[in-house]
């Protein structure tokens, strides 16, 4: 039986995001994979980078797997009620939802992590509150059928942990041989656990000087104020 598969494309999404877990899914038996957007021409990725959806939302047969991407498009994606819809829909009957980097933002946005635990990048892993999700400090969290990777290079990671779930562990390591998969990064640079302060902090400058030309910082703030008030109330009904 095919396995539908709709990849979440949008203008500025990170190419990584989403070509990474397309590496390792389009592999798994019987799947179709779609690349879903509003319409079918070419969208710049926020490296520029030019890719084309294969399907638009209004087209998409029904998913067995809901997956969304992350990048600096996805800040305006979090308010656009015509793709929330989609993904309230599809992933209320979805096998499985899931999400790498910051597309958890997103999936947040549409109501679809309340309750579950999830990852998203470092970065940014304080906002999961404010959709009612727990952070959890793993490259893949997998919480029953809701399954998010970390920041951008975890899309491989979180593809084949899909595939074992999907197709078994001996099938995600065929696909991990068959792609030589065998990272060793050249420095201990990766997380700000190992990166060290002086390098995290400039990287959050960085960051958020892109947001801020986006425009989007009023959104994050926005953000940040609800993760905060969440974590207060909850201390304060653990107080009681």
């Amino acid at each position: 039986m095919t396995l539908e598969i709709g990849m979440l494309t949008f203008p500025g999404l990170n190419q990584l995001d989403l070509t990474g877990p397309f590496e390792v899914l389009h592999r798994v038996p019987e799947a179709r994979v779609h690349l879903l957007w509003k319409d079918t021409d070419s969208i710049r990725s926020d490296s520029g980078l030019e890719l084309r959806p294969t399907l638009t939302l209004a087209a998409s047969p029904p998913l067995d797997v809901v997956f969304v991407p992350g990048g600096f498009g996805q800040w305006a994606v979090q308010t656009d009620e015509t793709v929330l819809a989609f993904l309230r829909d599809h992933g209320s009957r979805a096998r499985y939802v899931t999400s790498v980097c910051t597309g958890a933002l997103v999936l947040g946005a549409a109501g679809l992590l309340e309750g579950y635990e999830a990852t998203t990048h470092w970065a940014y892993v304080d906002l999961l509150g404010a959709f009612g999700a727990r952070h959890v400090r793993k490259r893949v969290v997998v919480d029953r059928n809701r399954v998010t990777g970390g920041g951008v290079t975890a899309g491989i990671d979180f593809g084949l942990r899909l595939l074992a779930e999907i197709a078994g562990e001996t099938a995600a390591q065929m696909t991990q041989l068959g792609l030589e998969y065998d990272p060793q990064p050249p420095f201990a640079a990766g997380h700000p656990d190992v990166a060290g302060e002086p390098l995290t902090t400039e990287v959050r400058r960085r960051l958020a000087a892109r947001i801020a030309r986006e425009g989007m910082e009023p959104r994050l703030r926005s953000l940040r104020e609800r993760a905060t008030g969440q974590r207060t109330h909850l201390t304060f009904a653990v107080g009681k």
